[in-house]
């Protein structure tokens, strides 16, 4: 939750390689990391970028001589966006001898995953789920990476009253936490901080016609000066064409799950919206640095923050095993984990120490302008503005 570094490439590409280097002697030990991600299906856009950026981290690694001076051994399963297949690959993964596990980016399958991981004292993390009960539901191994809901809601509040919005509409979903309680939230910060709440939409995941939803948000008196949703593709892009269709043209707030190269080529459709996710890749910080070496080094374009926080991952494994004195063993990483405080990554700092296995992190909030993703702010809301997980 710290502003981005002014690093240069080098030298933000180098600094958290303590981690990455004689922290330990040379060690014969292999340190085995488990990848669950849905690398088909519709978390794809998520869970590959991000076991993209692991895997990458994993090479640069064993090219300097691993990770504490242990060779990294990556082994990833495809759980096709599924939660009982999730179920399925997370025993696999423990049955090969993970020493720490990656699960997916949805909250039903991340639960899935890691209660088994938890049964078996493995440490496992999201890479990108950002429900901020899923530590608490997944168990004392389970960690939560990504910036989470109600930490994007009180930032995306945060910027609607400074905007002057007065009255905002919200678009839910009850079919998963992340589309429902994150405008909810929103609505929560946004009301303390002096606003109103128009009215609340309702749609079902994977709904492609939004004319009942748009008509019923056209006809508002007063109209709503902003409208929050966390949908996201193909709901978001389905919403959004209906409702500037329709000619309503209040500004959009959206969350991560709108940082999708889908939105950018939607183009002037989706000219002025702004989101929250985990960094922007500001001119001398330490993502931008990644974005170049990962692009030279792949020839992949970094279009969406997932391949920065995947590769942060190791950083965060290589900082638990220093903490833990070395050791392998899941309750070693665990507790070394869980004690950290202010590792610095490519989108800025990260603490788990008194956060309940839970990131605390920079909120970043990008604008979409010319087809283009654009600096808008970093914040850090006040522990005050941030609601209570539901």
């Amino acid at each position: 939750m710290l502003k981005h570094t002014t690093r240069t490439l080098t030298a933000a590409l180098l600094a958290g390689s303590a981690l990455l280097g004689s922290a330990f002697a040379a060690s014969a030990e292999t340190l085995k990391i488990g990848y669950l991600g849905g690398l088909t299906g519709y978390l794809a856009g998520y869970d590959g970028p991000s076991l993209a950026g692991l895997k990458y981290a994993v090479e640069e690694a064993n090219a300097k001589g691993g990770l504490n001076g242990m060779t990294v051994e990556l082994i990833s399963r495809d759980m096709r966006s599924e939660t009982a297949q999730a179920a399925v690959m997370a025993q696999e993964l423990i049955a090969e001898g993970v020493h720490v596990m990656v699960i997916p980016c949805d909250l039903d399958p991340a639960i899935a995953a890691g209660q088994l991981a938890n049964a078996a004292k493995i440490p496992s993390i999201s890479a990108c789920a950002s429900t901020p009960t899923l530590a608490a539901i997944g168990g004392d191994f389970v960690f939560s990476y990504y910036t989470a809901d109600n930490l994007q809601a009180a930032a995306l509040a945060n910027h609607a009253a400074a905007s002057g919005y007065k009255n905002a509409y919200l678009l839910i979903s009850k079919d998963t936490p992340y589309t429902h309680k994150l405008p909810e939230y929103f609505g929560e910060v946004f009301k303390k901080k002096g606003g109103a709440v128009a009215a609340v939409g309702e749609f079902k995941m994977g709904q492609q016609d939004f004319s009942a939803e748009v008509t019923t948000l056209a006809a508002l008196s007063p109209a709503p000066d902003v409208i929050m949703t966390s949908a996201y593709e193909p709901d978001f892009p389905a919403f959004i064409k209906a409702l500037r269709a329709a000619g309503v043209t209040a500004p959009i707030l959206g969350s991560d799950g709108v940082d999708s190269p889908t939105t950018l080529a939607l183009g002037g459709v989706a000219e002025g919206v702004v989101f929250s996710n985990a960094g922007f890749p500001a001119e001398g910080s330490a993502l931008a640095a990644f974005n170049v070496a990962f692009k030279a080094a792949t020839g992949q374009e970094p279009d969406v923050v997932y391949y920065a926080t995947g590769y942060d991952l190791l950083k965060l494994f290589g900082a638990a095993i220093t903490a833990s004195g070395g050791k392998l063993d899941g309750q070693a990483i665990r507790d070394g984990m869980d004690g950290l405080e202010n590792v610095e990554v490519t989108t800025g700092k990260i603490t788990y120490k008194g956060q309940n296995r839970i990131a605390l992190r920079n909120v970043a909030l990008n604008k979409v302008a010319g087809g283009k993703k654009t600096f808008v702010s970093n914040d850090i809301p006040a522990a005050a503005d941030v609601p209570a997980p539901q």
